[in-house]
């Protein structure tokens, strides 16, 4: 095992087009490390940058106490599972797995022993004469792990390694892997697009955008602290509402105007003088929303709209709603069904809100506790 430690690191492609922008990460040493973000932002670039598949433009790469920014991948001692499980075709389920160590020259009855160890953990004890054609994705994807796993690497790199396989598929590998990392206690860096994959597996959560980290921290810090409209944004299904608003700052007290749920007397801004006036996007995620004039809070306040869109789920139920010519989503109890077209009343906790400054996209703060 071993720590990752990315000090300033910039990918520069042709065309002076930036996929990694300055980027510092301490990876801890036997943490489960998850890189988010959409398409295009850096995380699989980054991925590639510590796996030595990619050189960096400037910056530095530790792994371990080992500067390895020049090093040859093989040299890194990490092992990378991919998107399309890249097996050999021609080889056996066996052979997939024993070809590295192989090349390592390892005594045959080591490389026996990392392959019966393996196949055991993963449960594919009984696939090790096939060839991948003759497996299901699910299958494949366990021999792609056991082929990283009997190699004992410092460092597991995973390049979005789920995303082939069909949703309930995708669930129980992610499952899989939780319980896998538990029992190894590797390094693990692992890059998806999903943010619900983020949530559930990470111990880290560093979400990207544009090569750039916009916040790392705890899963539920991250959901519950976002520093900055896209996280905010990014992190939770439904996404977060967004209005738009003003929030005027007084020496006594700001006050968020102009949106449909008229949030007032935050408190105090921070770092906002007194007499400013700011354009800003009040957000609330749609699961603090309840259906009802019903009490959520100590500040509640209330809006009627008409019912769009009913999405039953079972235990729960998205709806959407046209308040005031604005679009507002909902993540409201299974048994609660609203019919399409009736008119409603939804109700909110104004702590629950979230204010970002409409120019930066940076979270205002108060000096309050209500945001």
């Amino acid at each position: 095992m071993a720590s990752v430690q990315i000090e300033g690191i910039t990918k520069k492609f042709a065309a002076g087009v930036v996929a990694v922008n300055n980027v510092s990460l301490d990876v801890p040493d036997g943490k489960f490390v998850i890189l988010v973000g959409p398409s295009g932002c850096g995380k699989t670039t980054l991925l590639r940058l510590i796996a030595g598949l990619e050189s960096a433009s400037s910056g530095r790469i530790k792994i371990g106490d080992r500067d390895v920014t020049g090093a040859r991948p093989r040299d890194r001692n990490i092992a990378m599972v991919f998107q399309s499980y890249a097996l050999y075709p021609h080889m056996t389920v066996r052979r997939n797995m024993s070809f590295a160590l192989e090349l390592r020259k390892l005594p045959e009855d080591e490389i026996e022993n990392r392959i019966k160890r393996t196949s055991d953990i993963l449960g594919i004890g009984n696939l090790l004469n096939r060839q991948p054609k003759q497996l299901s994705g699910g299958q494949r994807q366990r021999v792609a792990l056991g082929r990283a796993i009997v190699r004992e690497p410092s460092v597991f790199l995973f390049d979005e390694p789920l995303s082939n396989l069909d949703a309930k598929l995708r669930t129980t590998m992610r499952s899989e892997l939780i319980k896998l990392h538990n029992r190894l206690k590797t390094t693990v860096v692992y890059v998806t697009h999903d943010q619900v994959e983020a949530m559930t597996m990470g111990q880290l959560v560093v979400v990207m955008k544009d090569g750039i980290i916009q916040q790392a921290g705890e899963p539920l810090e991250i959901y519950h602290n976002p520093q900055n409209r896209f996280v905010a944004e990014f992190i939770g299904s439904p996404a977060m509402n967004f209005l738009s608003g003003r929030l005027v700052v007084t020496p006594e007290y700001a006050e968020v105007i102009d949106t449909i749920f008229k949030l007032r007397r935050l408190g105090t801004s921070s770092g906002i003088p007194a007499g400013s006036e700011v354009s800003v996007h009040l957000g609330i995620r749609p699961e603090h929303l309840a259906l009802g004039d019903v009490a959520v809070g100590s500040e509640r306040i209330a809006i009627e709209g008409v019912v769009e869109v009913v999405e039953p789920l079972g235990v729960e139920t998205i709806i959407e709603v046209i308040c005031s010519g604005t679009s507002i989503v909902a993540r409201v109890p299974g048994e609660e069904l609203p019919r399409i077209g009736e008119r409603i009343v939804l109700s909110a906790d104004s702590r629950r809100f979230f204010v970002f400054d409409a120019r930066s996209g940076e979270r205002v703060t108060f000096l309050t506790s209500q945001t």
